[in-house]
């Protein structure tokens, strides 16, 4: 296999299959959105090969949804209180800034794998937004995670890809995994059709917070 630079672009449509928050996490109101929204998704991706072994990955993955319900009773946000029948607005935001290490172990076969570690920066938010109400909630934070990927040649000119950022703790999780089918077109150029599941969220006074979407992405690769 060729070292250097290799660069991937991805975009797609995610679906919110969960996205439940209250905001203090132990006295605001639990809001419950409803499931289906679809939200377009996109992320880069710059992949280093540093030596026979090594690699460094840069991601950078924004996603931004919005959603509208009615409440049936009343909703309290950081203090604001949204009123019944009254229709309210939520935007929310979950970008994340990704730096992986990864050890690239020797090719066996037809397979291919790689392990290591991933810094992930969050800069997510959540605003409530009706005619006679407004409330938000910012939050950054830098989470580890571990990082594995797996690839399986087919054929020469096809492979199945799986990849994934995940960790879990008793106040939360965090699991960013994708399987694709990957077409080379070129000797230096991929083409990308898959499945990706982000899921995670966190537990705690301050805040709690849980969503998962389901997205069916495409994208290119350039080496």
């Amino acid at each position: 296999a060729e070292t250097g630079l290799s660069v991937e672009v991805e975009g797609g449509a995610a679906w919110q299959a969960r996205n439940d928050f209250a905001v203090p996490g132990d006295t605001g109101t639990l809001v419950r959105l409803p499931q289906g929204d679809v939200s377009p998704a996109f992320r880069a991706s710059l992949h280093w090969d540093l030596g026979r072994r090594f690699s460094l990955r840069l991601v950078a993955a924004p996603l931004s949804t919005a959603t509208e319900f009615v409440p049936t009773s009343a909703v309290v946000f950081r203090g604001v209180t949204f009123q019944p029948g009254e229709s309210v607005t939520t935007d929310y935001r979950f970008d994340t800034y990704r730096v992986t290490g990864a050890w690239r172990f020797t090719p066996a076969s037809a397979w291919e794998l790689r392990v290591g570690a991933t810094l992930l920066l969050r800069d997510a938010a959540i605003e409530l937004s009706s005619a006679s109400a407004r409330a938000d909630k910012a939050n950054t934070g830098v989470v580890p995670l571990l990082y594995g990927a797996a690839r399986w040649q087919a054929t020469p000119r096809f492979a199945l890809e799986a990849e994934a950022d995940a960790a879990a703790a008793s106040q939360g999780r965090a699991i960013d995994a994708s399987l694709k089918g990957v077409w080379a077109v070129t000797p230096r150029t991929e083409l990308q059709l898959g499945l990706r599941v982000l899921d995670g969220g966190a537990d705690n006074d301050e805040v709690f917070s849980f969503a998962t979407f389901n997205s069916a992405v495409a994208g290119v690769a350039f080496r």
